[in-house]
């Protein structure tokens, strides 16, 4: 199993009984770059960044990765780009792979989008992962100009133009949504055919999109009590839409983004019944993980809890899972997907 180390650049989670939400930093504290270099040196498979561009006032907007619904975010985060962080990072990384948790596509044209990501992919030798979603913030769609209420059909076709701008030398594209007549976008990505695309959902809608244009799907468990099972029923909404159009999900992979933190035996969160998601021993920790692989997933991008709110304990929290966790994770094995 691959596991993913989820980024400071929109601040720090914390969790209480019921929800998950994060806590603002200033962006001098949020020190991105090295915590990307010490998740290589520790061999974490990937790092992963949050997107957005604003965020609404109105606190009552429905989160989706909350069951609740409770918006984890807090008034005026700061929010660091995507792209440009993922720059900054590959040129003092080698190895580590740098993932979008989630790219809100339908609010940007796809060919601008397309040609940011194949930056980043030539920059970093290939070591790009596309995590496309829908988004879930209407003041956000209005503020930049954008159609919330068709996000997910719009999202789609971002990704068929994405996968077409990177793999072919002339674009043309007609949709309900984008025209786009006879234009080169140059250079290719490294990777090839191209990176992987893994879309964020956690309705079967979504998992039916990923499975037409994506080549994962990525629903979350930030919440306090995320079972693996949860989402069962995506996987085999997946596996209908990919009979329904013929497609052969050889090399499809789930993908989950969940909150965790390992404790010793002596902490009350190792007592918990039932436990947090992720949460407790590195036994325990690792069961959780081996649970995950027996409902399909191949890869855990993690979103630490970081309880003291200090980017320093957040870099502690990163070493000491790398150290009791990361080995024996390595060695879960995931049935192929289909």
């Amino acid at each position: 199993m691959d596991i993913g180390l989820t980024m400071s650049t929109h601040g720090l989670l914390v969790r209480d009984e019921r929800d998950f939400f994060l806590e603002k930093l200033d962006p001098g504290e949020m020190r991105p770059v090295e915590l990307a270099e010490l998740a290589e040196r520790l061999d974490y498979h990937s790092v992963w960044f949050s997107d957005h561009v604003v965020m609404g006032r109105t606190a009552t907007t429905h989160h989706t990765a909350n069951e609740s619904g409770t918006r984890a975010y807090p008034d005026r985060p700061n929010m660091l780009d995507v792209v440009a962080t993922m720059g900054a990072i590959a040129s003092r990384t080698e190895r580590i792979r740098l993932a979008s948790s989630v790219h809100i596509a339908p609010y940007r044209h796809p060919l601008n989008s397309a040609h940011q990501f194949a930056t980043v992919d030539v920059l970093s030798n290939g070591r790009l992962i596309v995590g496309v979603g829908s988004g879930w913030d209407p003041e956000e769609f209005a503020a930049v100009g954008a159609d919330f209420e068709h996000r997910g059909a719009v999202a789609e076709e971002c990704i068929e133009i994405y996968k077409m701008a990177w793999t072919e030398p002339w674009l043309s594209y007609r949709g309900r949504f984008f025209e786009i007549d006879n234009v080169s976008m140059d250079p290719k990505p490294v990777q090839k055919p191209h990176p992987p695309v893994v879309y964020g959902a956690v309705t079967p809608g979504g998992a039916r999109r990923a499975a037409r244009v994506a080549d994962g799907l990525y629903p979350m468990f930030l919440d306090t009590n995320g079972d693996p099972g949860r989402y069962d029923y995506l996987r085999e909404a997946v596996l209908r839409e990919a009979e329904r159009v013929g497609r052969d999900l050889a090399g499809f992979r789930l993908y989950a983004f969940a909150s965790g933190l390992v404790v010793d035996g002596s902490h009350e969160l190792a007592h918990r019944d039932p436990r947090l998601t992720l949460t407790g021993t590195a036994a325990q920790v690792i069961a959780d993980l081996e649970a995950f692989a027996a409902h399909g997933y191949h890869h855990v991008t993690v979103h630490f809890d970081v309880r003291s709110r200090t980017i320093g304990e957040l870099f502690e929290i990163v070493e000491r899972f790398a150290e009791q966790v990361l080995p024996a994770a390595r060695e879960i094995r995931t049935p192929p997907f289909a």
